[in-house]
């Protein structure tokens, strides 16, 4: 039976891998990752295959974030889904991939925003000392020059930013946001609450607490599976409802990041989980996280 709940997804992927090069999909011997064993999604995905994962729920209209597509061609990723979403309608909305330190982000950029549905950019920036969970090879990519040229284009071309990245590494993304208010920084998957032990939460507590206090910054509550591959209702409650007593049911949104969360849990299960935390919430704070709020930070 459908819920009634009307969702737009601002986090989810897709990829198909015979007609398209994804290196992280692709390589001869997966190597452990952050997110586990990925051999389960290393197989085609694609918009039907993302349609019967949500068949129970609601979902009105969707945000394609870049997902690795490869690295020489990142133009290619935006003009495939804009054909897909000129032919079906989905996904309404595209965070496209540019390194932003990179000679020619400029024309990368320019290429990006030449189709109608690109939102945003995306440079995931995760490091960490244990090299499975690290995506770049330093921890202070956001402090340098060249990554900061590349940054500050967005606002000429109009384009928010979806910020990865894990609580070390939030105070510097504080200061960035505080640097540049006028480039709408969005921050994924709740903060990447990695590192469990006391000392680690305090961490991502107080990252979550400076970054919420910029107001260019909002943030989508997802992709907790990664850092809890075997997270319950009880186990993600708190970083749920910490994140949004930090940032404000006005600054929050859920979504699903699928197919990767689809290695810790169905479509159905996710949300309802985030409709048993959020139960005692507002009819409007619930369309707020569920809908509104992804209508109005990806201009949808």
């Amino acid at each position: 039976m459908l819920d009634a709940q009307p969702i737009i997804d601002p986090h989810h992927h897709l990829w198909d891998l015979g007609r398209h090069t994804y290196p992280w999909l692709q390589a001869r011997s997966l190597a452990p990752r952050l997110e586990g064993d990925i051999r389960p999604i290393a197989k085609d995905y694609l918009l039907e295959d993302y349609w019967a994962d949500t068949r129970n729920q609601n979902v009105v209209k969707s945000v394609h974030v870049e997902c690795g597509w490869n690295p020489s061609d990142p133009v290619g990723e935006t003009e495939w889904l804009q054909r897909l979403a000129d032919q079906h309608g989905y996904p309404h909305g595209i965070v496209a991939r540019a390194t932003l330190d990179a000679p020619d982000v400029e024309q990368v950029l320019e290429g990006h925003i030449r189709h109608k549905n690109t939102r945003g950019i995306r440079h995931a920036i995760n490091w960490h000392p244990e090299p499975a969970k690290t995506y770049v090879n330093r921890p202070d990519l956001i402090r340098t020059k060249a990554w900061r040229h590349g940054f500050g284009l967005l606002q000429r071309f109009g384009l928010s930013f979806d910020l990865q990245l894990y609580p070390a590494q939030m105070a510097d993304a504080a200061e960035l946001a505080r640097a540049y208010p006028d480039i709408r920084i969005i921050l994924n998957h709740a903060g990447m609450p990695v590192d469990r032990d006391e000392e680690g939460l305090d961490l991502w507590r107080r990252g979550i607490r400076e970054l919420a206090a910029a107001p260019n910054v909002v943030v989508k509550i997802s992709g907790l599976g990664t850092v809890d591959w075997n997270w319950t209702v009880a186990s993600i409650h708190p970083f749920v409802l910490e994140t949004i007593d930090a940032f404000g049911v006005f600054r929050c949104m859920f979504a699903s990041n699928f197919p990767v969360d689809k290695l810790y849990s169905d479509f159905d299960t996710l949300y309802s989980a985030f409709r048993e935390i959020t139960k005692h919430f507002s009819l409007d704070d619930r369309q707020m996280l569920f809908h509104d709020n992804a209508a109005r930070y990806y201009r949808l």
